[in-house]
């Protein structure tokens, strides 16, 4: 199971191998793992590193992931492993998020079918692919997910938005809900701080927009880095007139963490700021985040 089907990456004439999961397009020669650490070349096949080994596992209600207009009141069974395709300094899961899979790590397996019966057992009518990418799990959250719709389940992604095109027409095939993390709209600095191109999430938030998966947007709204009126209203502008009005935007406030522990919280009035601009530029739902 830890081999990925061949639909999963492409042999390259030169020897390696190419991963099809993310944007990044890993090429691999035989032995290196990925940008993620989560994936391999395996003898010129990608070996899922992390297949079966979840880093965390939790009950979580829906609104925590957040989804509020999905499955309201009830609770996730959420799994993450380890690895990334992005390097947010700001991230605060980094201590599953930005480690390598030790391939000499010993320890329980936990297939799909058990994930399932857990999540039945725990009452939860979901299971949520969170914490860290699930791009860099997906053959793992794939055959979970599968599982578990043929058990009742929902499935909800919480995401960077930064699979491969053929990923995303994949996911509207299992997937019922995510919520994507729009990180900012300025073009440099996406690829500054988290490595990626924003065009890529705009053209995946576009594509989920035009599906039946239930879509969310969360933007954590940092000091100095993304909290200008401007960059706010672009934000809220390309959700209201091309994702739709209806589309749930999540402003949550930043704490100091990881390598970015040089700038201060995020003051409440700036997360309601956001919200008005949300609100004037014509979003139904706008909803603050992280404020205490």
């Amino acid at each position: 199971m830890e081999l990925f089907k061949p639909a999963y990456f492409q042999n390259l004439e030169d020897g390696r191998i190419k991963c099809l999961l993310c944007e990044r397009r890993c090429v691999l020669n035989n032995g290196q793992k990925g940008f993620c650490g989560a994936n391999k070349n395996n003898d010129n096949e990608l070996k899922n590193l992390v297949y079966g080994r979840p880093a965390a596992l939790n009950i979580d209600p829906i609104e925590k992931k957040p989804l509020y207009h999905f499955l309201k009141g009830s609770k996730t069974y959420s799994l993450g492993t380890i690895g990334c395709n992005f390097k947010c300094s700001w991230c605060q899961n980094y201590h599953i998020s930005q480690k390598s899979m030790d391939e000499n790590l010993h320890g329980e397996v936990i297939l799909p079918e058990k994930i399932v019966t857990a999540a039945i057992q725990s009452n939860c009518l979901s299971i949520s692919y969170t914490y860290n990418e699930p791009a860099v799990f997906y053959p793992y959250a794939r055959d979970v997910g599968l599982t578990a719709k043929e058990n009742g389940l929902k499935n909800v992604f919480v995401s960077n938005g930064y699979q491969t095109d053929s990923i995303i027409q994949d996911m509207k095939n299992w997937v019922d809900a995510i919520n994507v993390d729009l990180k900012c709209f300025e073009k440099d600095k996406h690829k500054k701080y988290t490595g990626g191109d924003m065009d890529i999430v705009l053209r995946n938030l576009r594509s989920i927009a035009d599906s039946p998966i239930h879509l969310e947007i969360t933007t954590l709204v940092i000091p100095d880095i993304n909290d200008s009126d401007t960059e706010l209203s672009n934000i809220a502008d390309f959700i209201a007139k091309e994702l739709g009005k209806d589309i749930p935007w999540h402003v949550s406030a930043f704490h100091p963490d990881y390598k970015m522990t040089d700038r201060n919280f995020t003051q409440a009035e700036t997360i309601y700021r956001a919200i008005d601009i949300g609100l004037c530029k014509g979003l139904k739902f706008v909803y603050p985040g992280n404020i205490f």
